[in-house]
């Protein structure tokens, strides 16, 4: 399992660069493959015990909410304004 999380995490995360490099309308989708790097890379890094990496995946993780958020994706924790 802890392979999969490394190989899935590292994997994912340059699909979310690749997506936000090409400047298209499907960059967007290149925040989704960065969260879905951070949850993988959070898995490994717990299970390596690993705790610096594991702050700093959770950091990249509110980046990528960010992200998410300002892509225009709904967020279920997120109010609208107006």
């Amino acid at each position: 399992m802890i392979d999969f999380l490394e190989w899935a995490g590292s994997l994912s995360g340059l699909l979310g660069a690749f997506l936000l490099a090409t400047h298209t309308r499907v960059s967007r989708y290149g925040w989704l493959a960065f969260l879905a790097a951070n949850l993988a890379m959070i898995g490994f890094a717990f299970g390596i015990g690993r705790y610096g990496l594991l702050v700093q995946q959770l950091g990249f993780m509110a980046t990528s909410l960010l992200g998410i958020h300002r892509a225009g994706f709904a967020l279920p924790f997120a109010r609208s304004r107006g």
